[in-house]
């Protein structure tokens, strides 16, 4: 491997969605031969590699090679290959027919996933469409045994030690004749395709090894089993990935052998090998499915990562990878940063593959102006018809902007555009397209200000530049800061089509001062190719606790992978000193779900070093804490192997001599008008050239701008590094009237801000609730108290944390200074219920309060009468803990520790004779606490940042405009909807405006009774739930806060643009709730139900009065269970309502909530129970034109004796369906005992569970809408 042939070409390819890149090393000469195909031209030739192959080689060699003949590989030293074949397949969904193979109880599973739904603000719930077509459900099951468990509880079934050192109960073999007749009739529908995931295959893979002989004996083609892809813990990632496999792999493998076939029969002494996601390679016997998705982009972090990091910089690199419809965004500092799950179109892929996020901007974005503000994205105009230059009849794109600015030279762009596919870019159509929006944009402008000076084209083109490159900076500064990592201290390594455009744009925007842009950055991901390495991978899970025994097991086990990898690589002709392995333990602290892969350290006199301690450090540097006194637990051993190949190596340049020579000179719009520009080619420059800005740098296809005042370097190594000047104002904007570029740009900067905030809590808590199950939301809010930004996290929150500033600035009033934090959770100061504590911290600018931030989490404890604060029959709020209506939780930069510890510890009750239980977990308390003032810190120094760069004036106008402008979004849609509700024969008027009354009942028969009035004309509205029952003798009363977020949540759903989420959605409307009512309780009524059942209900009451969509379940089905030593809480599914253009969605969370389930696997692992069914519940969505979404049935075996509590909704009323459509099935809780008894539990009940007893919930389905 590696050694050069003096004779022969060398190959790196990368067959992308749109072009094919082929890079070639040609014997004799010193730069590579680069071309670009089309990737799919069938008039022309079958296969775009095979065919820049062909045409290389009969220029290299002279002599004509027939496009019908095998290619001579003779002259070929080594191909090396990445593509989108298999993106391309799952994207589309042309992939090949498999069935799926699970245990019984779980057909379901991989639907359902995690419960959550992809777009919280998307009635419709459109969830990407399963792989499989087929589902086999196989009676087989194994457990896994607990500790102490008594060995006599089922003597009858055997007990082996499983792979992960775990003690599993074989309670049911897989029975193969059984089997046999399922699959046979799979093949007799033409399936011949399986993925299999049976229950704790991780740790007992013998059923899933058993089936495949059984399947491969009856004729199967392909069996991916996901104990043999990814033997981890978690069902549903690992079943994901078997489908993913199953799917794609024969389609890449008959990719593959079509490729080979083109060659002569000497291609077995070629070789060819393809690039993985994980940035290695592998021969195309190895090369499958799951491992295949990110090839194309894992080129290009290969590429930018070993051509420009130690070379060009000793900055860490953030990857800028800019095509036609997306950009891929990456990171390296010296090592691969990767993740082991990843999401691409809706499958969940478990595998190590590079950590590289995909932002749905590219030069194919649309540009839109909608209610006053411009927006880019997310949809795009594709490839066909494209952009309007494009002469397909397509619409404006970043691409169109580009042209207009002078950003795309029309001379040397490819003229393959019109009919004959000879004509240049069309630039008087996109004049003319942009000149009819030009009118639009100025009409509106002058409405609002009739003193507004007209945009022209270039100044509108401009800002739909901006904005698209703020668009792509919120993931760059996301990927950088929730890893704690500065964004302004990296270089920006830019490659793509469009990326060198945009490049010093970006890197100004983000604070970089340095950019690198390859010199083959139009094809660094082919290039790649060649300087990537040949990659094995083994891993097996190990369940231990850490410690010198567990170490010395973990060691034997890295012994035996090491050599499983090593003998791989070298069958592929590695020799020894050409391996290198590298060992890691997938490591996490007891009672947490977040896993680090640990590389083995290595101490300076080269012995091993401590995993732990590397653990701790690598912890802390992620999330900002370390745990203390907790033990670290051992998931996973795993070894990577590599054979190193070296192939292609940097080239480095002589010095230049003489000046750049210019081509020519273009007008190219900037900031400040109109520049006369040198146009210059990068192959003409040599080693040391300087080119100041502004210019223009032809690199191939690659257009490359350097920005005034910014100037660009050839490098040592031929390639363009830029240095940005300091970042400087955009300027002072009129405060008078919102500028419309500017108004997208704040509305990106505040949620991002808002972004941030929440990915510093995430990091910086230590809850399962904050970190794992993301209950939580950030927010910043205008000096008024008025929201300005709001990350949708848990839709309960939303808009109802201003209601929460307002009061405390009534409260504390000129009693606030620099350096005060304020804490509340009371529902009668903007609260929702008592585990949810609000953290707000006012900001000053020279002793002037000018805004402030908060953060909201869940709080797994805090008081109360059960452990977990979430209790079932509480009457009074002082039951449900420790309520706190205002206190400064930090006193002029003094965090109040004594005070807060007196609270939360122990709570006072208006009734003396009650002795309220404090916080049982103070320290976890104290620890969150500290992340969500952090989180506010964040948000601080982010806005502060904000302000440097525009003026405090202009930062505050904006915090007003972006509210001006949701409210116009929100009048917009309340027009629409009051005339097409005016349409209908049963409208009803008063005066002007049309009413709507609408009521639904809680199952203790208390009513929630809406009247909305809509005025068309001025599109304002008002909720009156006047009639509504008094307060309840339960928890299910709803703090006002609780109704505000619903309607906020309802309105954003309705308007159905990605507005940003603020106070101005509510300023067109105005609700009205009968105090004493049971939405706006006294401050002594319980209310922990009111945010997790009525939140549900009053959602259904507003939506159904819209006539938007049918009842969803309307409830969260809380569940939670434990004893002394533990407690569990999770939120289930159900079906949500169908609408007018829709059918429901079976098995997912609904409208309020958007929390995720527990995997079973680890369900079992880790609590008392054994999950029988998690299912959908079929026909219990209501039927209709469109029908109802199905709920799901739950059944929990019990292992020892726990008290379980259930607090849901919607047993005795039904979901109701709309404009005819039926009921979705009411929800039923049954308790089973042990001695086969069913007991109806209601919908409200705490039971102690014995051993060997069932709780059975089967959750409600979504209402249907219209007559069939």
């Amino acid at each position: 491997m590696g050694s050069i042939h003096g004779e022969k070409l060398r190959f790196c390819i990368d067959r992308g969605g749109t072009f094919t890149d082929v890079y070639a090393e040609i014997p004799g000469q010193s730069e590579g031969r680069v071309m670009k195909l089309l990737s799919v031209d069938p008039s022309n030739y079958d296969d775009a590699p095979i065919e820049g192959i062909r045409r290389i080689l009969e220029e290299f060699t002279g002599e004509r090679i027939p496009r019908n003949s095998k290619i001579p590989t003779d002259k070929i030293e080594w191909i090396r290959m990445g593509t989108t074949v298999a993106t391309n397949a799952l994207l589309e969904r042309k992939g090949e027919r498999i069935a799926l193979c699970v245990t019984r109880g779980f057909r379901d599973l991989l639907q359902i996933g995690n419960q959550a739904r992809p777009n919280i603000f998307d009635l419709t719930v459109s969830k990407p469409s399963n792989l499989y077509e087929e589902v086999i459900e196989l009676d087989e099951r194994v457990e896994l045994v607990m500790e102490n468990e008594d060995e006599n509880l089922d003597s009858s079934a055997s007990v082996v030690k499983g792979v992960s050192g775990e003690l599993v109960r074989i309670v049911k073999p897989l029975n193969e004749e059984a089997v046999k007749p399922l699959l046979t009739g799979l093949l007799e529908k033409g399936i011949s395709c399986l993925a299999v995931v049976l229950m704790h295959s991780y740790t007992y893979p013998q059923h899933e090894i058993s089936l495949e002989k059984l399947a491969v004996s009856l004729g199967f083609r392909h069996v991916s089993l996901s104990s043999a892809l990814t033997p981890m813990v978690r069902a549903v990632p690992r079943g994901l990935t078997a489908s993913v496999d199953a799917y794609l792999t024969p389609v890449i493998k008959e990719y593959l052998s079509g490729f080979i076939s083109k060659f002569d029969q000497e291609i077995g002494k070629v070789n060819v090998l393809f690039m993985q996601s994980d940035g290695g390679l592998a021969p195309e016997s190895r090369f499958s499915g799951h491992k295949a998705v990110l090839s194309g982009p894992a080129g290009g972090v290969v590429g930018y990562s070993q051509t420009l990091f130690g070379l060009e910089t000793e900055k860490p690199l953030i990857g800028f990878d800019m095509g036609g419809t997306s950009t891929d965004v990456s990171r390296y500092a010296g090592s691969y940063e990767q993740v082991l799950e990843t999401q691409i179109s809706g499958a969940i892929i478990q595998a190590p593959q590079l950590d590289i996020n995909t932002v749905a901007a590219g030069g194919g974005s649309k540009l839109k102006f909608q209610f006053g503000a411009f927006r880019v994205g997310p949809e795009s105009v594709g490839a066909h018809p494209g952009p309007v230059c494009y002469r397909k009849g397509g619409e404006l794109a970043v691409t169109d902007a580009n042209l207009i600015l002078g950003y795309i030279i029309s001379d040397y762009f490819p003229s393959i555009f019109g009919p004959k596919e000879d004509q240049p870019l069309d630039i008087q159509a996109t004049r003319k397209e942009f000149e009819k929006l030009a009118r639009y944009i100025n009409a509106y402008r002058k409405s609002q200000d009739q003193s507004a000076k007209d945009m022209m084209v270039e100044e509108i083109a401009q800002g739909f530049v901006n904005v698209a490159n703020e668009t792509m900076c919120r993931p760059i500064r996301q990927l950088t800061e929730m890893k704690g990592h500065e964004t302004k201290n990296h270089a920006l390594a830019c490659f793509g089509g469009a990326g060198p455009q945009h490049a010093c744009a970006i890197a100004r925007s983000l604070g970089m001062k340095e950019v690198l842009i390859h010199r083959f950055c139009g094809i660094l991901s082919a290039y790649g190719m060649g300087l990537a390495d040949v990659i094995e991978e083994a891993q097996e899970p190990y369940s231990a606790v850490y410690n010198i025994d567990s170490l010395r097991e973990a060691s034997r086990r890295e012994t035996h992978l090491s050599k499983q990898v090593e003998q791989k690589l070298k069958e592929q002709g590695f020799k020894e000193q050409k391996i290198i392995t590298e060992t890691f333990l997938n490591l996490r602290y007891e009672g947490t779900d977040t896993a680090i892969m640990v590389k083995k350290p290595v101490n300076e006199d080269g012995s091993a070093g401590d995993y732990a301690a590397e653990f701790v450090k690598l912890f802390q540097q992620e999330y900002g804490f370390k745990l203390q006194n907790r033990n670290i637990l051992i998931c996973d051993v795993r070894v990577r192997g590599t054979g190193v190949t070296s192939i292609l190596m940097p080239r480095a340049l002589g010095p230049a001599s003489g000046t750049p020579k210019v081509e020519g000179h273009y007008k190219v719009y900037f900031e400040n008008g109109w520049h006369d520009t040198p146009l210059l080619k990068l192959e003409y420059l040599g080693y040391g050239h300087i080119i100041p800005g502004p210019a223009i740098i032809m690199n191939g296809n690659s257009t490359v701008i350097v920005e005034p005042n910014c100037k660009a370097m050839i490098t040592k190594y031929g390639n363009i590094k830029i240095e940005i000047d300091s970042i400087s104002s955009l300027g002072k904007v009129s405060e008078k009237v919102a500028d419309v570029v500017q108004l997208s740009i704040f509305n990106h900067r505040f949620m991002g801000i808002a972004e941030q905030m929440g990915r510093t809590l995430q990091r910086t808590s230590i809850s399962t609730n904050i970190k794992e199950r993301l209950d939580f939301s950030c927010a910043l809010f205008s000096p008024d108290g008025g929201l300005v930004a709001n990350a949708p996290h848990v839709p309960v929150h939303l808009g109802a944390m201003s209601s929460t500033v307002r009061w405390q600035l009534k409260y504390w009033g000129n009693n606030l200074h620099e350096g005060d934090v304020l804490i509340t959770n009371h529902p009668c100061a903007g609260g929702s219920h008592l585990p949810d504590i609000t953290v707000i911290t006012p900001v000053f600018d020279n002793g002037i309060l000018v805004f402030f931030v908060a953060s909201r989490g869940h709080h797994a404890e805090i008081g109360g009468i059960t452990p977990g604060s979430m209790p079932p029959f509480s009457k009074s709020i002082w039951e449900e803990g420790a309520a706190i209506k205002a206190f400064k939780l930090v006193e002029k930069g003094i965090f109040q520790e004594e005070g807060i510890i007196k609270l939360l510890k122990f709570p006072s009750s208006d009734i003396s004779t009650h002795s309220i239980p404090g916080t049982r977990r103070i320290q976890d308390n104290l620890s969150d606490l500290r992340a969500q003032v952090a989180a506010n810190q964040r948000g601080i120094s982010l806005i502060k940042e904000l302000i440097e760069q525009y003026g405090l004036d202009t930062v505050q106008s904006y915090m007003t405009y972006v509210q001006v402008n949701a409210e116009g979004a929100v009048r917009e849609m309340l027009k629409s909807v009051a005339a097409r509700v005016s349409s209908e024969p049963a409208k009803c008027l008063e005066g002007d405006s049309l009413v709507i009354e609408e009521e639904d009942y809680m199952d203790d028969g208390s009513v929630i009774h809406l009247k909305l009035s809509i005025d068309p004309k001025s599109g304002e509205a008002v909720f009156d739930f006047s009639g509504t029952s008094p307060e309840v003798y339960g928890n299910w009363n709803a703090p006002e806060a609780v109704t505000a977020a619903a309607v906020i949540y309802c309105l954003r759903s309705l308007v159905n643009v990605d507005i940003p989420l603020n106070q101005g959605c509510l300023a067109p409307v105005k609700i009205h709730i009968p105090v004493g009512s049971f939405l706006s309780p006294s401050d002594k009524a319980a209310v922990v139900g009111g945010n997790v059942l009525t939140s549900q209900r009053i959602t259904d009451v507003v939506l159904t009065a819209f006539q938007a969509c049918a009842c969803s379940q309307g409830c969260m089905n809380n569940l939670t269970f434990g004893d002394d030593t533990f407690g569990y809480y999770e939120t289930i599914g159900g079906g949500s309502g169908a609408g007018p253009t829709w059918d429901g969605t079976s098995g997912v969370q609904c409208h309020m909530t958007n929390t995720r389930m527990t995997d079973p696997e680890i369900f079992e692992q880790r609590y008392p129970v054994i999950l029988h069914t998690f299912g959908l519940r079929e026909n219990s969505g209501g039927a209709g034109l469109h029908r109802g979404g199905d709920g799901l049935i739950r059944e929990i075996e019990f292992r020892r004796p726990v008290v379980v509590s259930i607090l849901s909704e919607r047993r005795v009323h039904a979901p109701r369906g709309l404009k005819g459509g039926k009921n979705g099935a009411r929800g039923i809780n049954y308790l089973i005992t042990k001695d086969k008894r069913r007991v109806y539990l209601g919908g409200k009940n705490t039971i102690e569970m014995q051993a060997g007893d069932i709780l059975q919930i089967l959750t409600p389905g979504g209402g249907g809408y219209g007559v069939l």
